[in-house]
Parts: C-alpha cells; sequence; structure tokens
C-alpha cells in the first residue's frame, strides 16, 4: 500500500492537478481514472505541486509508519494492556478531575482511594493532593511539547497519551498510547473501543470520559469543570495563545503561565462534546454527576460533592 500511495505522489507530480484533488477522489490503483482526473483539472504552478506532494508524501508515511507500529511487539502489547483495562473498575465510582480554578475549593485530598482521571498540568497540585490519580491524561500537542519534560519524569500512574504525541512523549514503563482521532466525519463522535480508537472531542475531558466508560465506572463524578474562561483579545485568527502573564482560567497560576501556548477552548464545542458523551453514557445506562463547586457547566445533573462522602452515602 505505502509503494502505491508513494508511486501514485510522483505521478501526479508530472500532471497538471493538485494531489489533493486526486486523493479526495479516491481513485483506485487502475490508471485510467487517475488519468481522467488530471484531465480534468486545471494546471497548476510546478512549486504549488511539489510542496502538496511533499506534504501529502510526509502525511502518508507518517500514517504507515504508525500503523506499522501497533502491529510491532511494543504495540501489540500496547494493545493488550489497554483492552486488559476494559471494565478494570466494573460499577465502581470514579472522579474525573477538570483544571478549573473550582479545584482549589474542592477537598481534592479526600479522593485518595478513589478511582481518579486527571490531565495535563495536574501534576502543579501533587503535594497537596497528596496522592497522583490513577490516570494521567494529555491529547494537546501544546501541552505536550512544552510540558514533555515533566510529563516524561511522572511515575506511579497511568499516563495515557495518543501515539501521535510519541515524538515528545516517550514510551515508559508508565505509558499507554491510543489510536486518537483528530480529524473525522459527524463530529463528535464517542468511542465505545478505547483499545481501538478514541474521538477527539474539543477537549481532554471527553477523552477522559470515553476512558471512562472504558474502565466501566458508574457512576462517573466530574469536579473542577468551570467551563468559562478569559481570552485574551488577539489580532489576528490563529488558534494558539502564548500567555502574556499568569493563567486565570485554571487552579494555579502556572498552569499556563507566561510563555506557555494554549488553543482558545471554544466552549460551545466543548459543550458539543459534553453532550455527546452524556447521550452516549446515558443509552449504556451509565450515571455522570457534576460535582463541579459552582461553574458554568449545566450539561450533566449536579451532586454536592461533600455529600459523596457522608456516612449515608
Amino acid at each position: 500500500m505505502l509503494t502505491r500511495n508513494v508511486g501514485h505522489a510522483w505521478t501526479m507530480a508530472r500532471m497538471p492537478v493538485t494531489f489533493g484533488t486526486c486523493w479526495k477522489k479516491r481513485p483506485a490503483p487502475g490508471v485510467a481514472l487517475v488519468f481522467a482526473t488530471v484531465r480534468e483539472a486545471p494546471l497548476v504552478p510546478l512549486a504549488d505541486r511539489e510542496e502538496r506532494i511533499c506534504k501529502a508524501l510526509d502525511y502518508h508515511l507518517k500514517a504507515a509508519s504508525e500503523s506499522a507500529w501497533w502491529w510491532t511487539p511494543r504495540g501489540l502489547r500496547n494493545r493488550r494492556r489497554l483492552a486488559e483495562l476494559r471494565d478494570r473498575y466494573s460499577r465502581q465510582r470514579c472522579f474525573v478531575m477538570g483544571n478549573g480554578p473550582s479545584l482549589r475549593n474542592t477537598d481534592v485530598t479526600l479522593l485518595g482511594e478513589e478511582v481518579t482521571i486527571a490531565s495535563n498540568g495536574i501534576f502543579l497540585m501533587f503535594d497537596e493532593m497528596g496522592y497522583k490519580p490513577t490516570f494521567l491524561t494529555v491529547e494537546d500537542r501544546l501541552v505536550a511539547e512544552d510540558r514533555a519534560e515533566t510529563l516524561n519524569a511522572i511515575d506511579g500512574t497511568q499516563k495515557i497519551f495518543p501515539r501521535d504525541l510519541s515524538y515528545c512523549l516517550k514510551p515508559d514503563p508508565y505509558t499507554l498510547y491510543v489510536t486518537f482521532s483528530r480529524d473525522y466525519e459527524s463530529f463528535p463522535r464517542v468511542s465505545d473501543a478505547f483499545d481501538r480508537v478514541v474521538y477527539w472531542g474539543g477537549t481532554v475531558s471527553v477523552l477522559n470520559l470515553q476512558l471512562a466508560y472504558h474502565l466501566g465506572c458508574d457512576p462517573i463524578y466530574l469536579i473542577g469543570f468551570d467551563h468559562s474562561y478569559v481570552v485574551p483579545d488577539r489580532f489576528d485568527s490563529s488558534p494558539v495563545i502564548t500567555s502574556a502573564g499568569e493563567d486565570p482560567n485554571h487552579f494555579h497560576p502556572d498552569y499556563f503561565g507566561k510563555g506557555y501556548r494554549w488553543h482558545d477552548p471554544e466552549v460551545d464545542r466543548m459543550e458539543a462534546g459534553y453532550h455527546a458523551c452524556r447521550d452516549f453514557l446515558e443509552s449504556r445506562g451509565v450515571r455522570v454527576y457534576n460535582a463541579t463547586v459552582g461553574g458554568k457547566l449545566e450539561v450533566f445533573d449536579r451532586v454536592e460533592y461533600g455529600a459523596l462522602f457522608s456516612p449515608e452515602r
């Protein structure tokens, strides 16, 4: 398959057609169909053709390498370990920890013996927590790149990262990789086969809810889900923001402190992901409650966090 793709790409280099145009039509290996497409396309300057072809080749070579990794001994072992997590905590409650400012008003020390799923810069609270979460996830490329040194050094928790971040989040005994679909049709989607594919949903919390389902957790409680952000004024349309000072949107001022990069959160897109998770989980009889202290997320029914630890529970 790789040979066919490479050969097809360089065939296109000699033709007045963009590689993307042919690829969208997904021509079969048959030459006649390829040439029919070529005759319909407008001429493209050679330099542009070469650039597009190189980008396409790079993309497909990386995709082929990624697919091949899953069939190596390490990849097969990784897949097996992911499968073994299915229903590991069947019918047990778990806590998915967001990173909003309200986490400061939440007694997270109560969760030391609970199943916890946390993400990104939660390590900034490890000392105060007195424990490490059961699972630690990252899916954002900016977080992975900017915090790679710290994330790679963390042990004592099961780290779960997209395989496409392995260039900076390195393999170690505590790390499992997932196939993470970032660009797909019919956004947002939710996976019922976490060991096969996980879908991006506008926030790492959607990954975490897919993980909670895979683990068999029920009910699932959300904390630190403030769902409200202060986004600075910008002079361009780039979704990437570089902080100029302390972070007002998370539990620690250094979370996305000065010099750290972050994406415009696009709350509406996040909320679409939460609605998809709620519908998916409810249809399978899994209960999800928002135990955040305050905040603006109203997709899930609310419960009082403190009441979850009362003797009457």
